[in-house]
């Protein structure tokens, strides 16, 4: 039988991430209250990073620790993929030794050939197209906060086209959460991502839009959410900040928001660039409990794909 994979956020059917949802929210309550889940005793992570990582590091390595299990860091460089081992011979090898494969790459189609070789599950812990582990958590936080996912507006404030919101829109199209982009034109999400959510976006009758105002985007919103105008590795620095520079999340764009509007960033931030202080460490600030429930979510997924 073959192995479940998360390489992006469709990889889930609706009912599947419920199941993680309600299964977070368990092991969240178990490891606050110092009751001992060690669901995973004796599996084992393997965990690729072709770039560097605080949350996504330590937050599987923590998870696997919690739950009985043991986490591998190794980084691209340390590994045989460095002298020009193809990523197929290297997913062969590690599922004969691990559990489960973790990886955080640049191109998404190395996520997509580890996991066509692969005879464990593997989990998408970034690349360039799509970020499900945090779509998941920031969905789980928002169900967390609100209660309730039905009839609310979750607005990304930036870059319309990168992983985040790439895998927010699929996975609100997937949940029935209403989405909106506020971004310039020349940033803004490609038809190919509005495609594949195509499908979730009619039966579920979500409203998704992709607008240049930011503060006609955020009318309404229930959740603003924020993430830097610079992606790792990228060079086109000088013309990003001065694309974004109206799409700064800071208390006059609040104002244009509902007065209870929580926001979002999945960090790191640049402060005082793409958010203010003043908002980021604010009352309508949940931004350091969605990084928290990075760990909660992610032991979720595990449990998922490796029971």
């Amino acid at each position: 039988m073959a192995p479940k994979h998360l390489t992006m956020d469709l990889d889930l059917k609706k009912e599947e991430i419920w199941e993680i949802f309600h299964l977070a929210k368990e092991l969240k309550e178990k490891q606050k209250r110092g009751i001992p889940h060690e669901l995973l005793k004796g599996k084992s992570l393997a965990m690729i990073f072709q770039k560097p990582s605080t949350r996504t590091r330590v937050s599987f390595e923590v998870a696997m620790t919690q739950l009985g299990g043991h986490a591998l860091n190794l980084s691209s460089q340390e590994l045989q993929l460095a002298r020009g081992e193809t990523i197929a011979d290297t997913a062969k090898v590690l599922s004969r030794y691990v559990d489960c494969i973790m990886a955080r790459v640049f191109d998404h189609q190395d996520i997509v050939e580890l996991a066509k070789n692969s005879t464990v599950p593997v989990i998408n812990g970034l690349s360039d197209k799509f970020h499900p582990c945090q779509a998941l958590t920031d969905l789980f936080t928002i169900w967390e906060k609100f209660g309730t996912l039905e009839n609310l507006t979750l607005v990304f404030v930036g870059d319309g086209d990168n992983n985040v919101t790439n895998s927010l829109l699929l996975l609100c199209a997937r949940l029935g959460v209403n989405f909106r982009v506020a971004c310039p034109e020349k940033y803004k999400t490609r038809k190919e991502i509005l495609d594949l959510a195509k499908e979730d976006i009619e039966k579920n009758k979500v409203k998704i839009e992709i607008l240049e105002d930011p503060k006609e985007a955020v009318k309404g919103a229930d959740v603003i959410y924020t993430d830097t105008w610079v992606s790792m590795g990228r060079t086109d620095v000088k013309e990003r900040l001065e694309a974004f520079k109206n799409y700064q999340v800071n208390k006059e764009l609040l104002s244009f928001a509902k007065e209870c509007v929580k926001v979002m960033h999945c960090l790191p931030a640049h402060r005082n660039q793409e958010i203010t202080d003043e908002v980021m460490d604010g009352p309508n600030s949940i931004i350091f409990d969605q990084a928290e429930n990075r760990l909660h979510v992610q032991k979720a997924i595990l449990v998922k794909l490796l029971t």
